[in-house]
């Protein structure tokens, strides 16, 4: 994914929003796995306590996990483990990290912890194209350091009442965080989750995203679909789970659409 605003590595990607239950791990999850489809070396970065992500990916042993790598020092290539989908990597997460925002804040660089990490020389071995870091459902010290890391970041916004209602506080965060640790970091984009095109309140919550956000918005909406929900079950992606399904065709159809939108952005 060349991109000439940001540096020479991997785009790197938070997939943010501090309401719960909005599917972040599970756009994390699927659209790794559908860039990997595409032909992209992905690495995922699991930095929610209650380690999802991990779970989803079938990754139970975690010898070494992002508390390691932030707090203790741990080399970058002790903590990569690999997945059971092709070219997707991850760096686990137990719940050991919750209190990783009590112990960051005594750190004079508790904001760069994450950035520095997924920095370091080591990494250009592994030569990812994309990282996608999967937040916990906060605005805490964890998230500001997906954000100080990041180029961008991603909004899954649930097509249900209120959804509008957190996202300015989100807006807000970044913009702090541009100003104060990440000038270059910009929102990638909004996209839909949990979308009932029969619900007259999925449309409406589109309508007034579109409304308000405009091209923000991804066109890709991806669909409430049972084989979506099922797929962690298995610790598989759904595009391994039933890659027919519509969820892994709405997958397929982001991760293209993302991929437009950057080279269009690099032209």
């Amino acid at each position: 994914m060349s991109d000439p605003t940001r540096p020479a590595g991997p785009k790197i990607i938070a997939i943010a929003n501090q309401k719960g239950g909005v599917g972040k791990t599970t756009t994390t999850i699927n659209l790794g796995a559908a860039l990997c489809e595409m032909g992209h070396r992905v690495l995922v970065v699991d930095l929610d306590p209650q380690g999802n992500a991990s779970t989803g990916l079938g990754v139970d042993d975690r010898p070494y996990t992002t508390y390691d790598l932030l707090l203790d020092d741990v080399d970058l290539s002790q903590v990569i483990l690999p997945t059971g989908t092709e070219n997707l990597s991850l760096i686990p997460a137990t719940v050991d990290l919750s209190s990783a925002d009590i112990e960051l804040f005594s750190n004079e660089k508790r904001s760069f912890l994450l950035h520095d990490s997924l920095r370091q020389k080591g990494i250009d071995a592994f030569r990812f194209d994309v990282i996608l870091i999967d937040c916990p459902p906060s605005l805490n010290l964890l998230t500001v350091n997906a954000m100080v890391a990041a180029h961008s970041v991603l909004v899954p916004l649930q097509s249900e009442f209120f959804a509008l209602e957190g996202l300015s506080q989100l807006m807000l965060t970044i913009r702090e965080v541009r100003q104060s640790a990440n000038p270059d970091l910009r929102i990638e984009g909004v996209v839909m989750t949990m979308y009932d095109a029969r619900n007259n309140l999925s449309q409406q919550v589109e309508a007034d995203a579109r409304a308000n956000l405009g091209d923000l918005v991804f066109r890709t909406v991806i669909p409430r679909n049972v084989r979506v929900s099922e797929a962690p079950s298995y610790a598989l992606p759904v595009l391994a789970y039933d890659g027919a399904s519509k969820g892994a065709a709405a997958y397929r159809a982001l991760a293209q659409e993302l991929l437009a939108k950057n080279e269009k952005r690099a032209a």
